[in-house]
């Protein structure tokens, strides 16, 4: 609220509801060791147009940065429209879809976006929803645990963004679940290292991801005759916009896809929100954490959406949940429904067109300049790429040369190499600017 809405009187009129005469007496539960019995540390109040003068100022002190950077968050244009529905109060303020009889638009765009990933994944059920790509991974990774039963052994590719590999041992911690990463060669996951430690058995789940976390399309060609032959499910990470132009999770024989889907109509921002997708098998329906909405017919024979297989602790037996996920994310689903619906097929095969056309130009100047030369050359990758530094150069030089220029330039991996990301929002001056910074270093 812009102001404050509750008069003396409101508040008189809610006291005697709650049967208190004070505000005081709403808290008399609170043990008096527990209370706060000084003053507030706060500033002098303010005029409302002296606070509107204080933000302006705030504000005004930000040096917003050109955006090359990515390692999972991209900065891809939002078609206005999105902030504009999406800033509806009916959705901003919409909540679990519990009764299905008032709730029948926020279901219906969670089934839509539900059908809308299942298309893009090439796999056949959707969950709504996960808090972002990260802890979707690590909930897919139980999910292969609890499929497999007796066996609590994961592999993860250590080509995976390791700020989801985080995640993934934070679940695993506490779950009882091992962790082992498959090491890497030449940018990739070892396939033959791959072979080995699936071969040693009791493994319930691999994890590997494309385009990895170095921008690499890495290939699966195979993977999933081994892990299936080694009675294991197989899970691959990607962020959502790319599937329209590369192989899908499904047509590589993935048992469950999952990544975030922040390329879909969400901007940057301070740690979200941002949307973690999760789509899988039919087989493995029963095991989805979230909710699946489903399409069905009332008793006058009309099209209506239903929630559907709630297999989480709110609605049933704590022990026997899939999961304790409590959000399905509604605004973050609307946002991408919106945005898939917007561009199309055609429109999603141009961002990335754009988007690899920036970097695949902006990695042949870059090396032209003898500053900086591509880790993998031999490698494929669409809109991100792994540069490595010219001595004695290091990233960090890189890095602060380039945002003295107004250009966040990357993520440094260590003080050799780094990641740069383009989209279809970066211009040909910023790549001007951006390669005659690091060839005047």
């Amino acid at each position: 609220m812009r102001f404050f809405p509750h008069t003396p009187a409101d508040i008189r009129e809610m006291l005697e509801a709650c049967g208190a005469a004070t505000l005081d007496d709403l808290y008399s539960d609170v043990p008096e060791s527990l209370r706060l019995r000084r003053a507030y540390d706060l500033p002098a109040s303010l005029s409302e147009p002296e606070v509107r003068e204080w933000f302006e100022a705030t504000a005004s002190k930000c040096s917003p940065l050109v955006c090359f950077a990515g390692a999972g968050a991209y900065d891809h244009y939002c078609p206005a429209v999105i902030d504009a529905i999406t800033s509806r109060s009916e959705y901003l303020t919409a909540y679990t879809p519990y009764q299905p009889e008032i709730s029948q638009g926020t279901l219906q765009y969670i089934f839509e976006y539900q059908s809308m990933m299942a298309s893009l994944t090439g796999l056949d059920v959707c969950n709504a929803s996960m808090y972002d790509g990260a802890t979707a991974t690590a909930e897919a990774m139980i999910m292969a645990v609890n499929a497999a039963k007796r066996k609590r052994r994961v592999l993860v590719s250590s080509t995976i963004n390791p700020e989801v590999a985080q995640v993934i041992g934070t679940y695993a911690r506490y779950q009882g679940i091992a962790v082992e990463m498959i090491p890497q060669k030449d940018g990739v996951t070892d396939r033959a290292e791959l072979e080995l430690m699936l071969g040693a058995g009791d493994v319930a789940g691999v994890i590997a991801s494309t385009p990895n976390y170095y921008g690499i399309l890495e290939d699966f060609t195979g993977w999933a005759d081994l892990i299936h032959k080694a009675k294991a499910l197989f899970i691959i990470n990607s962020p959502a916009l790319p599937l329209a132009v590369i192989k899908p999770q499904g047509e590589w024989g993935a048992d469950i896809a999952v990544g975030d889907a922040q390329t879909l109509g969400m901007p940057l921002s301070y740690g979200g929100p941002y949307l973690g997708y999760m789509v899988a098998a039919k087989s493995l329906m029963r095991k989805l954490p979230g909710r699946i909405v489903g399409a069905t017919t009332d008793e006058k024979g009309q099209r209506v959406f239903v929630l559907t297989l709630q297999a989480r602790e709110q609605h049933i037996r704590r022990e026997k949940a899939t999961s304790n996920i409590c959000s399905n994310q509604g605004l973050m689903t609307l946002r991408a429904g919106m945005y898939l619906s917007l561009m199309g097929a055609d429109g999603l095969r141009e961002v990335n067109r754009l988007s690899t056309d920036c970097a695949h130009e902006l990695a042949r100047r870059l090396e032209a300049t003898g500053k900086m030369r591509l880790s993998h050359p031999a490698q494929p990758f669409l809109n991100e790429f792994k540069m490595t530094v010219a001595d004695p150069l290091t990233t960090a030089d890189i890095l602060d040369a380039l945002r003295r220029e107004g250009i966040l330039g990357g993520v440094a991996i260590d003080e050799r190499e780094m990641i740069i990301a383009c989209t279809e929002t970066r211009t040909p001056a910023q790549m001007d600017k951006y390669v005659s910074t690091v060839k005047n270093l």
